[in-house]
């Protein structure tokens, strides 16, 4: 009690344990692995040197960065229109579309990018229904080249893009697109002028997440891609199975790391979301200073007033004749999203009920092979008790760990708060490759390579960060005067906690347990990494059968993974259902 009592006057004490776990797993192991790139104690860049002295080398970085800038401008190009029509949609439709886009962000990418590899094989579906009408006469070469890892990566990354989007646009005062109308702008122009530039907050934040998250890709280009379509973290990946030369390796991520965070300098990752500073417009050039400039373009932009004035009052009142046609193409255009988004898991749903001895869409006959053979096989259902272990250890960890930070950050200095957020979101924030080398040296030095312990260490430092981001957000919207109410009842820090506060936090709290679970039983680079070989996880068992063999048993796992967000989604629905009526009878409750 006093020791709670001591931290509850010093909040910033409740971020120890998170800032510990941080700094002995991934810390210190960076700052040595750096190290080691310069080769200290003798401090040269001689390995630099080596590594931008080999043309492969560059080859590889210049095409991990080109497929990184494309990849995101892809989900731009595409994510940007759809936040904008899930936005101006009805708020049922709009609910209901938000939540199609999370269902495929919450499955496993694993999962998916398996999709892709029976939709896109030589006898996958897009193959044999052209075969089958005659279009074509042998499989055309869709997959093992650089389109397959674009479709694949975009499928994957297109959600974190939509999201921060559709959150910046939801933020936006619709008014003042009613307000540019009223002092004639055109629909297009109130958008580009009025709506776009306060929406740049969520393009930034998107494009800079996808972008640093497709640096650090692995999987997607592995399975996808052909050998020229290899980027710099199967590179190192491949220097870590060889070789394992230290120097070389950690040369090679911080060179990754160095990007990443040069791009994460220079544009900076927005988490305020202040929208303010995007609608500030450019200083104009020198050259529209000049009077003479000036007083031409007086000129020519006041003769055409008058015509442009009784064309604004005709068409103010008049009913948008295109409004119909516009809606029509914008439905579309989502509806082809959601298809993209959602249809690839779907089809492999579909085939694990395939009664023939290899996937086929459709299914020739319904049968249940395919699962009897995943919960009858102990090599599959062992490594899949051993995910649940894990995750639900990662889970209790990260969710006690990450909450006492978030409260401990919540109550501190707001610019302190903000510079300590971004150091627990660094193993979210840059390349997961370098955060599974940093760590795989972290736990050699503890001896927990190989073993149940240290994988929940090395996948908590991501799921910590995601538990304080979502409690963090909970705790911005929670009434400090409840807990000064209480506090005035003669009630003391730790009954005030867990009277008042957890339980209107319970629902961040049970949200950051159910995403801290999934981004464990998701894991599949770091997890490798600090498996050893000796423990198999069910992402690991179906990184190697896709690897090796293309065993149909990996439908109906995949299916089992894509169920478990949709669950997830319900019980954290009925979560928050449930705590909403009793959040009022707290400090009725505490009062008696």
């Amino acid at each position: 009690m006093k020791i709670f009592q001591k931290l509850g006057q010093m909040p910033i004490g409740l971020t120890v344990p998170a800032f510990a776990i941080l700094l002995i797993v991934f810390g210190m192991p960076i700052i040595l692995l750096f190290l080691s790139s310069i080769n200290a104690p003798a401090f040269s860049v001689t390995n630099y040197y080596k590594f931008f002295s080999q043309p492969a080398n560059v080859r590889v970085l210049f095409q991990t960065i080109e497929v990184s800038v494309l990849a995101t401008g892809m989900c731009l190009i595409v994510g940007y229109p759809t936040a904008y029509l899930i936005v101006t949609a009805s708020k049922r439709v709009r609910l209901t579309l938000i939540a199609l886009v999370i269902i495929p962000y919450l499955t496993s990418g694993l999962a998916r990018t398996y999709a892709w590899i029976v939709i896109l094989g030589d006898r996958g579906v897009i193959n044999n229904l052209l075969l089958h009408l005659g279009v074509i006469h042998s499989p055309l070469p869709l997959i093992y080249n650089r389109t397959a890892v674009y479709i694949g990566m975009v499928h994957i990354m297109l959600p974190l893009m939509i999201l921060p989007l559709v959150s910046a646009m939801m933020g936006i005062d619709r008014s003042l697109m009613a307000a540019a109308r009223s002092m004639g702008a055109r629909p297009l122009a109130a958008f580009w002028r009025v709506f776009f530039p306060l929406s740049l907050p969520g393009v930034r934040s998107g494009s800079l997440l996808v972008f640093v998250f497709c640096l650090g890709f692995y999987i997607t280009p592995a399975a996808l891609g052909g050998l020229r379509d290899a980027m710099l973290s199967t590179f190192i990946a491949a220097q870590v199975t060889s070789s394992f030369e230290i120097s070389k390796i950690a040369t090679s991520a911080f060179i990754l790391l160095a990007i990443a965070v040069a791009v994460l300098s220079m544009l900076g990752l927005n988490l305020a979301g202040a929208q303010g500073r995007a609608a500030t417009s450019a200083p104009r050039s020198w050259v529209v200073r000049l009077p003479i400039f000036a007083m031409r373009k007086h000129y020519f932009s006041e003769f055409p007033n008058r015509y442009r004035a009784k064309l604004w009052t005709t068409q103010l009142y008049q009913a948008g004749g295109n409004s119909r046609l516009s809606n029509i193409v914008g439905a579309v255009f989502v509806l082809i999203v959601m298809v993209y988004l959602l249809s690839p898991g779907l089809i492999v749903v579909i085939m694990s009920f395939s009664a023939g001895t290899f996937l086929e869409f459709p299914p020739s006959g319904v049968s249940l092979q395919w699962y009897r053979s995943f919960f009858g096989d102990p090599s599959w259902n062992g490594a899949a008790w051993t995910s649940i272990q894990i995750g639900i250890a990662v889970a209790i960890l990260s969710t006690v760990v990450g909450t006492l930070a978030a409260y401990g950050l919540n109550r501190t200095h707001p610019r302190l708060r903000g510079f300590l957020t971004m150091t627990i979101l660094t193993p979210v924030t840059i390349p997961v490759i370098v955060v599974g080398i940093a760590t795989y040296l972290g736990l050699v030095n503890l001896g927990l390579i190989g073993s149940k312990t240290g994988i929940v260490l090395a996948q908590s430092l991501g799921a910590i960060g995601i538990v304080v981001v979502i409690v963090s957000a909970t705790l911005a919207n929670l009434d400090r005067t409840l807990e000064q109410a209480a506090k005035s009842m003669r009630a003391g820090p730790l009954q005030t906690f867990l009277r008042v506060t957890l339980p209107l936090i319970r629902p961040g709290v049970i949200g950051g347990a159910v995403f801290a679970f999934l981004h464990s039983f998701d894991e599949v680079v770091i997890t490798s990494l600090v498996s050893g070989y000796s423990i198999r996880t069910l992402p690991l068992k179906m990184w190697e059968n896709i690897r090796n063999q293309i065993d149909p048993t990996i439908a109906a796992v995949a299916s089992l993974l894509m169920l478990v967000p949709v669950l997830w989604l319900i019980v954290l629905y009925l979560m928050w259902w449930r705590a909403r009526p009793r959040d009022h009878h707290t400090l009725s409750e505490l009062a008696t």
